[in-house]
Parts: C-alpha cells; structure tokens; sequence
C-alpha cells in the first residue's frame, strides 16, 4: 500500500533518525571509554527541546529541563514517561516572555540544592529543602543578565556560570548587558566576570584539579571548546582553543560539556556527543542524530545521560 506523501516522507524521516543513532570510533582509546558493544538507549521522549540534565543522587532520578515549556522534569530507572518535577521553572511572569523562556542548566551544591539557570527570570536561583527558590545571583553591577545557560560548581561552593542571549524575547529591547558573558559566583555571593569576548558562551565545565576552565560556543562562526587556565583567586589566564568542530558533519553545535573524572572530556556538537581526551584529540562520537543539547553522568559515572532535542538518551560506560 503506498502511503500518503508527508506520511511516507515523515516515517523516511524517523527512520533516517534511527539509523544515524550509533557510536563513531575513530582512536583504540575509545574502547577504554565507551564498550565496543555500547548501545544507545532512549529512555523517554516527547519533549520540545530538553537541556541541562543532572543525575539527583537522593531522588534516584534524572532532573532535565524543556525550555520551551518551561519545565523540569524526572525520570527514575522503570519509567516509560517523565514526570513533571518543577512548572514554571524558569520564568515566574504573568505574560508571555519569549520561546526560551524556562531554566536550562542544572547542578546540585555541596548542600544538595538543586541550583538553577533561568532563561526568563534572568537568574540563578537555588531550591531549599522543603521550601522554594532563592535567588543566588540576577545582576551583574546594576544589570540584568541575558539568560544564565549552562553552570558547574567547584569544589569550594564557587558557580561559574555562562549567560549567551538565548533566552531573551525576540522582540524588545530587554539586553542591558553589551556583552555575553561568563562569571564566577564566589561562596560568599561576590560575582566576577571572567570573560567576556566569546559571542555565544553556553556549556561551561571544570577539570578535575579544578585549574582549568573550559567553555563551549554555540556559534556557527566559530563553533569552539575554549580552555582557561584558572588561577588561585578565580580568575582566568588567556583562554586558547581545546577544539574546533568547524569540520564535523552533523547537526548541533558546542553546547554542554562534561569531565569525566579520569579527563575525559564530553561535549555536545556536531553529530551528537564528543569524546576527547585530555590534549584536545577527538577519540570518537556518539551519533544521535538530531542536535544535542547537553549530557551528565549517572552514579559513580557508570553511565551517560543525554538530551538530544526531544529525547533523553543513556549510553553505559565502564
């Protein structure tokens, strides 16, 4: 029976998507990261554009963001479905603000705070036990930020976080800031900016002795891993560029990015995720076919979780 056109192309299309959905090994060393029989797994889906995963301990679960929807949800190990952990989660408005409106990047603090990236409250909140948000930081000397994206929390209670102009509204002029920055919240509440001459900041990670710091645009011009090197008082060294992507075939740009405790650097891009070792050297990639948004680890990094536009993933890891 032939099928109607958009039909027949939209299942052509699912398919295509299935297909592309595999591990590309191109160094041995991957074999130590990822098992040669490694599967890519879809836990859920149905989502507009799914971002800032964070594996929560306590809970047992997966906490991810939907942007668009302006939501955070859950996935526990047996669920078909996620669950709605958080609505609104990151614009609190009467109105409507924009298509990116909800929070984006996740981490849990020291304390077990669930630390938030909000697009549409321009701001970093913080959930207290049994109780509601607290607002860690939403200005920058007197200036709203754009729409804090992505974060990573050091050992010492410092968050540094990265704040492109995804989330503001189209129309309007609601930018106060002339830059796209990325900062440093220190323990005692004092922010820093750090940099401020990356057009499109967005995913932002810690090595594991904490002295560097790295940062991924997503910016079609340049779409780059930046490294800096960090000094004892927070502040940064000239960053240089830990690997360009301008060459991989694939949808998505730099966006999240993880470390792995042995250095092992993950970062979403082009095609998916990216493996890379220590020096910047691309040892493989997980293919997801649809642009990738941002990834972190399960327990004891015994696996990967991925948001992948509509989907969650998990690929195990030894």
């Amino acid at each position: 029976m032939m099928l109607p056109k958009p039909i027949s192309l939209l299942l052509l299309s699912l398919s295509l998507a299935h297909a592309q959905e595999s591990i590309e090994r191109l160094d041995p060393a991957l074999d130590q990261i990822l098992a040669p029989d490694a599967k890519i797994e879809t836990l859920c889906k149905g989502f507009q554009w799914s971002e800032g995963p964070v594996w929560d301990a306590k809970g047992e679960r997966v906490l991810f963001s939907d942007v668009p929807r302006n939501i955070i949800y859950q996935w526990k190990e047996g669920d078909t479905e996620a669950s709605i952990f958080m609505k609104p989660s990151g614009f609190t408005g009467v109105s409507e603000y924009g298509r990116e409106a909800g929070s984006n990047g996740l981490a849990f603090d020291a304390k077990g705070q669930l630390v938030c990236c909000e697009h549409g409250d321009r701001r970093l909140s913080y959930l207290t036990p049994e109780g509601g948000k607290r607002t860690l930081t939403d200005n920058f000397e007197g200036k709203r930020y754009n729409s804090p994206n992505d974060l990573a929390i050091a050992k010492d209670g410092s968050v540094f976080f990265t704040d492109p102009p995804y989330g503001l509204p189209q129309k309007g002029n609601f930018r106060e800031m002339d830059h796209h920055g990325v900062y440093r919240v220190d323990p005692q509440g004092k922010v820093s900016l750090l940099v401020k001459d990356l057009d499109r900041p967005n995913g932002v990670a810690l090595s594991p002795d904490e002295k560097i710091l790295y940062v991924a645009q997503s910016h079609q011009p340049a779409p780059i891993i930046m490294a800096y090197p960090l000094k004892a008082d927070g502040t940064v060294e000239e960053g240089k560029i830990f690997f360009n992507t301008k060459d991989l075939k694939g949808p998505g740009l730099p966006d999240g990015i993880k470390i792995h405790s042995n250095g092992t650097v993950f970062s979403t891009g082009p095609g998916g995720v990216l493996i890379l070792d220590k020096s910047g050297k691309l040892l493989g990639r997980i293919i997801c076919g649809r642009p990738t948004a941002n990834i972190a680890f399960g327990p004891n990094e015994k696996s990967l979780y991925i948001t992948s536009q509509d989907r969650l993933l998990r690929v195990a890891l030894p």
